[in-house]
């Protein structure tokens, strides 16, 4: 009994293909409009030589972007059956069901200054800035220990804070966020 209204849009590739960009304004103002957005894949090898910001992937960091979806969620399950079938032992992964959450809107895919450039050597160097704010930081953070919540009760946070300032940041907030809201929490 359930009623949908299915809308189609071109996306990624194929709207490379059909308008020159990986994703058109109508296209990201269908999608906002919508309840729910359903995609596959952006690209692929046929659009490796196109310029880097009208890649397909270009599509999908700005609809992440203008549609706030900051939160990815990436489940890990191993069924029983398939333990043996994994290159780790078996008492490792059989019974794994963890939940990885990544923020997608900060970081290094939107981070400023970006780019290659030509030292006076004539070699180069290619740079991306990585930023997180603490807003940032916190809401993805948010999502990962509601979502511990309901299952294991167990957030373990990951970043690079020995070598690294955003990393530095990530483990302040969290940790900030952990012991105000979340100390139930292990």
């Amino acid at each position: 009994g359930l009623k949908l209204q299915v809308e189609t849009a071109l996306f990624g590739g194929a709207s490379f293909d059909e308008q020159g960009v990986p994703i058109s304004d109508a296209v990201v103002a269908t999608a906002k409009s919508a309840q729910a957005v359903l995609m596959g894949a952006v690209g692929g090898p046929k659009w490796a030589n196109v310029a880097r910001d009208l890649r397909p992937e270009m599509g999908l960091l700005r609809l992440r972007k203008e549609m706030d979806v900051y939160a990815n969620l990436r489940p890990a399950l191993c069924f029983s059956a398939l333990a043996d079938a994994s290159g780790l032992k078996r008492h490792l992964v059989e019974g794994l069901d963890i939940v990885f959450v990544r923020e997608l809107t900060g970081g290094v895919y939107f981070g400023t200054p970006r780019g290659i450039e030509t030292l006076a050597d004539g070699s180069k160097r290619g740079f991306d800035n990585q930023v997180y704010t603490s807003a940032e930081i916190r809401r993805v953070a948010r999502v990962a220990f509601e979502l511990a919540r309901k299952r294991s009760n167990k957030v373990t946070s990951l970043e690079k804070s020995n070598v690294m300032e955003s990393g530095l940041l990530w483990r302040q907030e969290v940790t900030a966020l952990h012991a105000s809201d979340y100390s139930d929490v292990q």
